[in-house]
């Protein structure tokens, strides 16, 4: 913690650096946008905001587009953008059942990739393919570029060994992934700062960053993966709690399954993953005769309308509808985002049963949030991981003004 004795040179330098990242937020919610535009946006003076802009111009992270040609009368505003080569991210995520590493630019374009659906392996394998992956990203940026590093983004569910049973895993292939601590080892292998999140809230900063938060501070979002993982976002950060796992739906307890596939849980209650997650659909569909190894397998079943998929439906939003409405009660936000691993129709049947469900048992004066379809599919586990380093450096979360830098986050954000 900084001691308490901070001079107003520092406190100046804090504000600075809070109002450059504020324009640069800004400029991702409206850009291109003027100078006159930016200071309405940020409630900031011209003068403090043309400043501003030049120290952000001088380092490279925004250009100028051109101007507006509108009929106003005057000298043409020119306009500003972010500079998509402002700076660069990398982004591993780790799943039980997949692997992917993607190189982003400060567009969140996704520049280059490598991705495995495999169940995963010993984190000592991983990370040999991680470094070997990584290297051949890095190829893709010219020696100037790879100066605009921000640093590597891990997205992973920071209890891998856990809820093997409810996910039909291998217990001993998980063991090692509970006694390494894995973001400090991959920071060792590649000599770059590593920002570990859980993959719940990398996919949530995704969406702030790029996403739907652009225009909206206050959501729940959820992502149906392997399993099912959760973020909060609150006034345009996002809530991480103790322990990191605030917002950790899959394990809320829901009543055991009624599809015939299900395991009994060993207690009364079971948790939303066991059926709110694709691994019990995937369990589903195997029971009833459907070959799914892959996330292609398991969309081709989707496509073609299996009638176990909205057996399963019916069984998720069950358990996923009075879940969600817990979360609500405590959190009253006005949004909930949901994307998924898969697609091929399921994700959008999935919201207007869930819409549905959650208005016919509304209680009295509770309205029903919007439910919003996410930005990134399938991408927003890796494009979360890679979004890590460039929101914590860029972004105006409010610990900056009380001298919480980029560095201090990282290592706060490295896990054991």
């Amino acid at each position: 913690m900084r001691s308490p004795h901070i001079g107003q040179g520092s406190n100046s330098a804090n504000v600075r650096r809070y109002n450059e990242r504020l324009l640069l937020q800004a400029l991702r919610r409206t850009e291109p946008a003027s100078k006159a535009d930016l200071a309405r946006h940020a409630n900031l003076t011209s003068t403090a905001v043309g400043s501003i802009i030049e120290s952000l111009n001088k380092a490279g992270l925004i250009e100028f587009s051109g101007r507006r040609l509108d009929g106003q009368r005057g000298q043409p505003a020119s306009l500003i953008r972010l500079d998509p080569r402002g700076a660069f991210g990398i982004g591993v995520r780790l799943n039980r059942t997949s692997l992917e590493t993607v190189l982003v630019n400060f567009a969140g374009a996704v520049l280059a990739r490598a991705s495995y659906d495999m169940v995963l392996p010993h984190p000592d394998e991983v990370l040999a393919i991680l470094q070997r992956d990584i290297e051949t990203l890095l190829k893709h940026l010219s020696p100037g570029e790879r100066e605009r590093l921000a640093g590597v983004g891990l997205a992973q569910p920071f209890n891998l060994g856990s809820w093997l049973r409810e996910l039909g895993l291998p217990t001993d292939t998980f063991r090692a992934w509970d006694e390494i601590n894995f973001p400090a080892e991959l920071g060792r292998v590649l000599g770059l700062p590593v920002f570990n999140e859980n993959d719940g809230n990398s996919a949530a900063i995704a969406e702030l960053f790029y996403g739907y938060g652009r225009h909206c501070d206050d959501f729940i979002y959820l992502f149906l993966g392997s399993a099912i993982g959760a973020g909060i976002a609150v006034d345009g950060d996002c809530l991480r709690g103790v322990s990191g796992n605030a917002g950790d739906i899959g394990v809320m307890p829901v009543a055991p399954s009624r599809l015939p596939s299900a395991p009994q849980p060993a207690r009364q209650w079971d948790i939303l993953i066991s059926r709110a997650s694709l691994n019990a659909l995937a369990r589903h569909l195997r029971y009833c005769g459907e070959a799914v190894e892959t996330r292609a397998d398991l969309e081709a079943c989707i496509a073609r309308r299996v009638p176990a998929i909205d057996e399963w439906i019916e069984d998720c939003v069950d358990a996923l509808a009075p879940a969600l409405r817990s979360m609500l009660c405590v959190l009253d936000v006005p949004v909930v985002v949901l994307d998924a691993d898969v697609d091929a129709g399921l994700l959008d049947t999935l919201i207007e049963r869930l819409r549905g469900t959650m208005a016919a048992n509304a209680p009295e004066s509770r309205g029903l949030p919007v439910l919003a379809r996410g930005s990134f599919g399938r991408d927003a586990g890796a494009i979360g991981a890679a979004t890590l380093p460039m929101f914590f450096n860029f972004s105006p979360r409010a610990g900056i003004l009380k001298g919480a830098g980029a560095h201090t986050n990282e290592v706060s954000h490295v896990q054991s």
